[in-house]
């Protein structure tokens, strides 16, 4: 269709505006952002003085060779180098994926077996709730004193051990021992948040699956697996992913469990209890190797992202919808019985 041009040849009045041009923002228009972009400067601010300043420059100093006082040298990739050759990383590597790993698998089955009891109407939930939740908010510093005591050679767990006749273990002193011991401090402090983030997946399932479930025949086990634990699956990919997040960098439990003021015996004896974040405080701030402990740094982060990435599709890989409902199950079921 043609296009109808008024006598100076410009389009017609009634000729629709192209899609994208817009009037000029004028003085006055821009002014009214100012405000807001003010209310919301002071974050941005302290972001880039105490987070993105901090990365950028870990990543300058992982290049270089410095003590914190005298004048910087360049190294290059050379720190890399001297830390993919230094066998007290490597160990501390296998020692944090050990405890991550004896820490975080049972932690989770925990939490998920104390978000069902508090869902299933116990009495004094409320007061369970708390009660669960207090360790994570409780001094770590000052619990692990208590949980050294605890773990010493005459302290409660090997008196409780001889109570029922068996022998004391060396929680401080043997290789397995000091994992263990490790491993239950963070087991105590995680467990009850975790089962109260699963509790709340929990809760946000609509009761009108469960009685669809009930009305298709479905017995516990298959609410359970076909229910419940898909619907849970974000909620436990996030406690997956946090928890590995946290597991990777162990740092406080090891440090004062095991503090010394002699170096080479920082985390214990064999350093056994010697994680990837205590070997990396010790490199730069006890020997003053700030280069070093910042491409220890991003090493421990290059590792925390695979692990992450590895959870994401152990967890979130399989799509749901390839699962069979509760009614194509029992139906499947009920055909196989009538063969």
């Amino acid at each position: 269709m043609a296009t109808v041009l008024d006598p100076a040849g410009a389009p017609a009045a009634n000729e629709k505006r192209p899609a994208g041009r817009t009037q000029p923002t004028t003085p006055g228009g821009r002014r009214r952002h100012v405000p807001p972009l003010l209310a919301i400067s002071p974050f941005y601010v302290l972001f880039a003085v105490f987070g993105a300043f901090p990365i950028v420059f870990s990543v300058y100093l992982s290049f270089q060779d410095w003590d914190g006082i005298g004048d910087m040298r360049y190294v290059g990739l050379k720190q890399y180098g001297w830390l993919l050759q230094d066998s007290v990383f490597w160990h501390s590597v296998l020692n944090t994926f050990e405890i991550w790993f004896l820490s975080t698998v049972p932690m989770l089955f925990l939490a998920l077996v104390l978000a069902f009891l508090l869902h299933s109407q116990v009495r004094f939930a409320g007061a369970y709730r708390v009660a669960y939740f207090v360790p994570n908010v409780t001094s770590m510093v000052a619990m692990t004193v208590v949980f050294g005591s605890v773990f010493a050679q005459a302290g409660l767990a090997n008196s409780a051990l001889r109570a029922i006749g068996l022998d004391g273990v060396g929680w401080l002193s043997s290789e397995w021992g000091i994992k263990s011991s490790v491993s239950i401090m963070i087991i105590w402090r995680w467990v009850g948040y975790n089962a109260l983030i699963f509790l709340a997946g929990l809760q946000a399932i609509p009761t009108e699956h469960f009685e669809a479930a009930r009305v298709d025949g479905a017995n516990s086990r298959q609410t359970l697996f076909r229910v419940v634990l898909p619907q849970l699956r974000p909620v436990v990919l996030f406690a997956a992913v946090t928890s590995t997040i946290n597991g990777l960098q162990i740092f406080t439990e090891s440090q004062v469990l095991f503090q010394s003021t002699d170096v080479g015996t920082t985390g214990g004896p064999g350093q056994e209890g010697m994680t990837i974040v205590l070997y990396l405080w010790q490199k730069a701030f006890k020997e003053h190797q700030f280069g070093y402990g910042a491409a220890m740094g991003w090493v421990l982060f290059a590792i925390i992202a695979v692990f992450t990435v590895i959870n994401w599709r152990l967890v979130a890989g399989s799509d749901d919808d390839r699962r069979p409902g509760i009614a194509g199950l029992l139906r499947r079921k009920g055909a196989r019985r009538g063969r």
